[in-house]
């Protein structure tokens, strides 16, 4: 029998958390069947556990991906740039299925202690970036500061929350990146 190389694993497993985003968006986790995970992934249900040890696992590693890649725009360019990139991808497949989850996970942390306990160190990683960013453009000049970091953090993730209920619900997107504007515009230094 060949050996499967670290890639290849690496790449199935991305295939196959792509592919239950997707799923998991349509269908939302109750509905995200194990024989509808089976036809998104066009994989066995062995292939799909072989990666992830049960559905409330690959539905963890769904959200994670997500959290870690918005960890990042986060350190790097702050949560107005994730809300600028969110809507000007709010048109795709792949955003749509990302706000879906994004739902999912909203309802799950409502209604699963357990998975709000497993949650809240991803979502303690987002806050934590988003307070460094500011703390970093306060400290450069460009960030008002008349107000406290944790208040405009606050304001930053009820913006980026309304911008995500608002895209999710198939509102149009309209003239968001002005709303964008005067979001970034108040967080400002003037």
């Amino acid at each position: 029998m060949p050996r499967v190389s670290q890639d290849q694993l690496d790449a199935r497993r991305q295939e196959i958390l792509a592919a239950a985003r997707a799923c998991f968006a349509r269908h939302g986790y109750e509905g995200a069947t194990v024989r509808r995970l089976e036809e998104a992934t066009r994989l066995s249900r062995g292939a799909i556990f072989h990666h992830f040890r049960d559905k409330e696992s690959l539905f963890l590693a769904v959200a994670e991906d997500d959290a870690s890649a918005m960890v990042e725009t986060v350190a790097r360019n702050g949560l107005v740039q994730v809300m600028r990139d969110l809507l000007a991808r709010a048109l795709s497949p792949d955003t749509t299925g990302w706000l879906g989850s994004q739902l999912e996970v909203s309802r799950r942390l409502r209604t699963d202690p357990a998975f709000a306990k497993r949650w809240a160190e991803r979502s303690a990683a987002i806050a934590e970036a988003t307070r460094e960013r500011l703390v970093r453009q306060r400290d450069a000049g460009v960030l008002r500061d008349d107000v406290p970091i944790d208040v405009l953090a606050q304001f930053l993730e009820l913006a980026y929350d309304g911008l995500v209920l608002h895209l999710t619900m198939g509102r149009p997107a309209g003239d968001l990146g002005r709303v964008l504007d005067l979001v970034e515009e108040a967080v400002r230094r003037h």
